[in-house]
């Protein structure tokens, strides 16, 4: 049987993210993942996410925003790639809105500029029809973060330690048994990064999470010329529909946009069948307040969130990160970076996971624990 001091399961943005800091500190690291990058599965999957360095989720995530922009820029320098595209993100809800006003709140005073009313924002960017008295921040410092190259990078030079295969894990008195159809690997340690599937290894935790699928539309724009890259910011719209977010045609693939809001509850295999009207919403949205990006649907894609619900014995608002060793086995670290938001801090989160995994005394953050949820807590708890 092979043995190694560390595998982690899942090699999405988080997961390859932890491969990659532990390859860098010269650990003995095997990754496994079923999934062929470029792969249209996965939480991971596809060309960008939105990089926010402020966020109305939490004013508490400012901190990991800035690490994680560190961790973009030295994987960029490392690689050679371009990891990260600086774009402005314009934000934008009815009088009131509390997205803007906890965006507001989350920046820095010198961090936002620019339009803060929907008449300033369509002065600016033309390719938007806002109600005139809406609110509006706009972030200088976001990005579009390109997440395939990401990926990429992070497993740069390493790829040889790669098993593309599916993996099931069993902690043993010896270790944590890695079982594929082919082959058995003993590790020391487990970093578990499964995405939708992550409840399958680590039981207990389905009551926990809540699945949902969300579709993706590309849009050929009505006026491109008004949505180009440089000079449109991404966005997101709080509409009467509900929220939207999207892209300037950074790819000449159109304008990426799709609903921010959690969609329906799902298996974590509900890829197919392909989208048909899931997309109305957004193109409804567009056509209203993004007029210069909406336009016929060109491409479709299905992305699958993973959320945790909220927790039961240390109550948290829900929607927020489990980054913490599995209480009842802490040779087990587990990963579920809530997805919608938990992207753009891939680099962070990744250093976050081996810093756990490579130190026994090492504490995971408060809000990020597993002992809040009564279904992995020991039993104690």
């Amino acid at each position: 049987m092979r043995a190694c001091e560390i595998a982690v399961v899942g090699l999405g943005l988080i997961g390859s993210s932890a491969f990659h800091a532990l390859v860098r500190r010269g650990a003995d690291v095997l990754g496994f993942d079923p999934l062929v990058l470029g792969e249209a599965r996965g939480s991971s999957h596809g060309s960008c996410r939105v990089y926010r360095r402020f966020n109305f989720e939490s004013a508490g995530y400012t901190e990991l925003s800035d690490a994680a922009l560190k961790g973009w820029r030295m994987l960029e320098a490392a690689s050679g790639r371009t990891i990260l595209m600086p774009t402005r993100v314009l934000e934008a809800g009815p009088p009131g809105s509390k997205m803007v006003a906890d965006s507001r709140a989350a920046a820095r005073k010198d961090a936002v500029s620019g339009p803060v009313t929907g008449a300033e924002a369509n002065a600016a960017f033309p390719g938007f029809r806002l109600p005139e008295n809406w609110d509006v921040v706009v972030q200088e410092s976001g990005g579009i973060l390109l997440a395939e190259a990401a990926i990429r990078a992070f497993r740069e030079g390493a790829e040889h330690r790669i098993i593309l295969a599916p993996a099931r894990i069993r902690p043993v008195a010896a270790g944590i048994r890695i079982s594929m159809p082919q082959e058995v690997i003993l590790a020391e340690r487990a970093i578990i990064a499964a995405g939708p599937w992550i409840a399958e290894l680590i039981p207990g935790l389905a009551r926990h999470l809540k699945i949902t699928r969300q579709t993706v539309g590309w849009f050929k724009p009505a006026k491109p010329e008004l949505v180009r890259y440089g000079e449109f910011p991404a966005f997101i719209v709080e509409g009467e529909k509900g929220v939207v977010y999207g892209f300037p045609d950074f790819e000449g693939r159109g304008v990426k946009a799709a609903q921010h809001d959690q969609g329906p509850v799902v298996g974590a295999d509900a890829w197919h069948p392909p989208p048909t009207d899931e997309l109305e919403t957004v193109g409804l949205t567009l056509a209203e307040l993004v007029p210069g990006a909406a336009g016929p649907i060109v491409e479709r894609d299905i992305c699958l969130y993973t959320n945790t619900l909220r927790a039961d014995l240390q109550p948290d608002e829900g929607n927020e990160f489990i980054i913490d060793r599995l209480p009842a086995d802490p040779r087990i670290v587990v990963a579920s970076p809530c997805s919608g938001h938990g992207a753009k801090f891939a680099s962070a989160i990744g250093t976050m996971l081996a810093d756990l995994a490579l130190d026994a005394k090492l504490i995971a953050p408060n809000a990020f624990r597993l002992d809040r949820f009564s279904g992995v807590a020991p039993p104690s708890s």
